[in-house]
């Protein structure tokens, strides 16, 4: 059973998923592997929908954690953290749009909008591994001031 502590690591975890399916389906398209394309896209957006119920749940139900590390890492990690979060939000409008496009054979359409998307999910996908393990596993939670 996955317990709510657990959701943070299973948002990572689905986030390097679809960073490598959509790497995979970049790949497949270049090479005009129209079917594996679509396989790993669609992939990769059903994977960011589990993502997405998955990190809206443990937003809501889990603990709010502080980034607890210091110095120079601080900064790096606020600046990965805030393109992370501006982007994301763009991220479930984008591809939506983008595989709406391709699944009503609009492909050119589709080629121009999805020249924006995939750079900006790849991104969003592997920053939100990156601050997971800064956060979760690199320098922890930040302790909770006392009093």
């Amino acid at each position: 059973m996955i317990e709510l502590s657990d959701l943070p690591a299973v948002n990572a975890t689905l986030n390097a998923i679809s960073f490598v399916l959509l790497v995979v389906g970049y790949r497949c398209i270049k090479r005009k592997n129209i079917a594996a394309h679509k396989a790993c896209m669609m992939s990769a957006f059903g994977v960011s929908i589990l993502f997405l119920t998955s990190y809206l749940t443990y937003r809501f139900l889990g603990e709010e954690k502080r980034f607890g590390g210091t110095g120079w890492i601080r900064p790096v990690y606020f600046t990965i953290l805030i393109t992370h979060v501006l982007l994301a939000v763009t991220v479930p409008v984008l591809a939506s749009r983008t595989l709406y496009l391709a699944l009503r054979g609009r492909f050119e359409q589709h080629r121009r909008i999805a020249r924006w998307t995939m750079p900006i999910w790849i991104y969003v996908s592997i920053t939100g591994v990156v601050v997971y393990v800064l956060l979760f596993r690199l320098y922890g939670p930040m302790a909770e001031p006392v009093g």
